[in-house]
C-alpha cells in the first residue's frame, strides 16, 4: 500500500499521491505550516489538535523509524514523510517544527532544527537539564528563530483565568501554592517512566506541572528542600518539595508514578483561595472563595474545545510566529529557564542524575 501512496527522491522522503502539494516560499498571511518530529502518542494527539485548526498546515513528519513516519503521515493525510530528522529540519516547506521526542532527545531534536532555520514548539520537559535548555535559547537568539516550551497549561483559557484573577489581587497576597500529580501505574522497569536513559521518573515527566503551576503565580523560588523515593533504577518513584519564596509564600508540590493522586491545585492568599479539584493543567472549572462571600465557581467555555485539547498552545505559536516574535508573552523562555533550574535543584537533591547527561547532542545540522 506504502509504494501506491508515496512516491518520491531517494532521500528518505515520501510525497503522498494525489494530494495537491502545497506553495513552496515563504509563509502565507493565513496559514501556518508545520512539522511534526516524532510519531509517538503526545506526537499524535498534538497533531489532530493541529489538523482541526482551519490557518494551520501539516506539511511533514519525521522519525528515525521510516516505517513510523510512513505510518503516521498515512493516519493524518500528512504529504511528506522522512526516515531522520536532517531531512525535516532543511525542509524549507516548514515554519514550525513540534519536537514529541523522549526529552533525552529534545536539545538535539529542537536544536537541529533551530539551526537550520526552523521555529520550534518543543514538548515537556523542555530539556534535561538547565544547561541544555540555556543552550537551546542561546541557539534560537542568535538564529532570531521562535522557541516555546510545550507547556499548553499556561495556554489553557481557564488557567489564564485563574492567573489574571490572582494577579489583579482577587484574593489578596499569595500565601501559597499547593500542586499534585501522581499516576497509579505499576510501571515495570522496563517503562520509560521508570528507565534512566530516557530521563524516567516522576519528576520530569509529571512533576514538572505542579512546579511550572507554581512558578506561573509566585516565579522562581529562593530555596527548595525536596525528598524522594527513588527505584532500584535510580530514577524517582515519587517526589515532594518545598519552594519558599522571597515574598514570604510556600509552595507545596508532589509528583508520583507509584500512586494516582487528585491532580488538583490550591492557591491561598491573605484575602481569599482558588481550588482546582482535580486536572489543575487541564481544568474543567476551579472554586474561587472569599472571606463573607459565597463560592464562586468558573467554568471552561465549551468553545474552547475538550479541556484535554492543545489547540491553544498551537494558536499561540502560530499568533507569535505571524507578528514576528520570538518568543510567547505566555510562555516566556525565562519562566522556563526558572523551571528548569528548580527542577535541577530537586534532582540534585534527591539524587537523580542520567547518563545523557554528560553528553554532546548535535545542534546542527548534518
Amino acid at each position: 500500500m506504502y509504494d501506491r501512496m508515496y512516491d518520491g527522491p531517494c532521500d528518505g522522503s515520501y510525497e503522498l499521491l494525489g494530494v495537491t502539494r502545497w506553495r513552496r516560499g515563504a509563509m502565507t498571511a493565513d496559514t501556518v505550516r508545520w512539522g511534526i518530529l516524532a510519531t509517538g502518542g503526545i506526537a499524535g494527539a498534538f497533531t489532530a489538535d493541529l489538523i482541526d485548526l482551519p490557518d494551520a498546515e501539516v506539511v511533514a513528519v519525521a522519525s528515525r523509524s521510516e516505517a513510523s513516519a510512513r505510518t503516521f503521515a498515512e493516519r493524518f493525510g500528512i504529504p511528506r514523510a522522512y526516515g531522520d530528522w536532517n531531512a525535516l529540519a532543511r525542509d524549507e516547506d516548514i515554519d514550525v517544527v513540534y519536537v514529541a521526542t523522549p526529552h533525552t532527545a529534545h536539545r538535539a531534536a529542537a536544536g537541529l532544527c533551530l539551526a537550520a532555520g526552523r521555529h520550534v514548539l518543543c514538548e515537556k520537559p523542555f530539556t534535561l537539564n538547565v544547561r541544555e535548555a540555556e543552550e537551546l535559547v542561546a541557539l534560537a537568539r542568535e538564529h532570531g528563530r521562535f522557541l516555546m516550551e510545550a507547556m499548553w497549561m499556561y495556554c489553557n483559557p481557564l488557567v489564564r483565568r485563574l492567573k489574571a484573577l490572582v494577579d489583579d489581587g482577587v484574593i489578596g497576597e499569595v500565601r501559597s501554592v499547593q500542586a499534585d500529580f501522581g499516576l497509579a501505574g505499576p510501571f515495570p522497569p522496563s517503562h520509560r517512566l521508570r528507565n534512566p536513559e530516557l530521563g524516567g521518573g516522576a519528576l520530569l515527566d509529571l512533576g514538572v506541572y505542579p512546579v511550572s503551576f507554581a512558578q506561573l503565580l509566585l516565579g522562581e523560588p529562593s530555596d527548595i528542600a525536596a525528598r524522594a523515593v527513588l527505584s532500584e533504577e535510580g530514577v524517582d518513584l515519587q517526589t515532594a518539595a518545598v519552594l519558599s519564596f522571597d515574598s514570604g509564600a510556600l509552595g507545596s508540590v508532589h509528583c508520583s508514578i507509584v500512586g494516582g493522586t487528585a491532580t488538583s491545585a490550591s492557591v491561598t492568599g491573605s484575602l481569599g483561595r482558588i481550588d482546582i479539584p482535580h486536572g489543575f493543567f487541564f481544568p474543567d472549572r476551579f472554586v474561587l472563595h472569599r472571606d463573607g462571600r459565597d463560592a464562586e465557581e468558573f467554568t471552561a467555555d465549551p468553545a474552547d474545545g475538550p479541556r484535554n485539547s492543545m489547540r491553544h498552545e498551537a494558536l499561540e505559536v502560530m499568533r507569535a510566529v505571524r507578528a514576528g516574535e520570538t518568543e510567547s508573552p505566555l510562555v516566556p523562555l525565562d519562566g522556563t529557564l526558572a523551571v528548569m533550574r528548580t527542577l535541577d535543584a530537586i534532582r540534585n537533591q534527591v539524587g537523580v542524575r542520567y547518563p545523557d547527561e554528560t553528553g554532546e547532542p548535535e545542534l546542527t545540522p548534518a
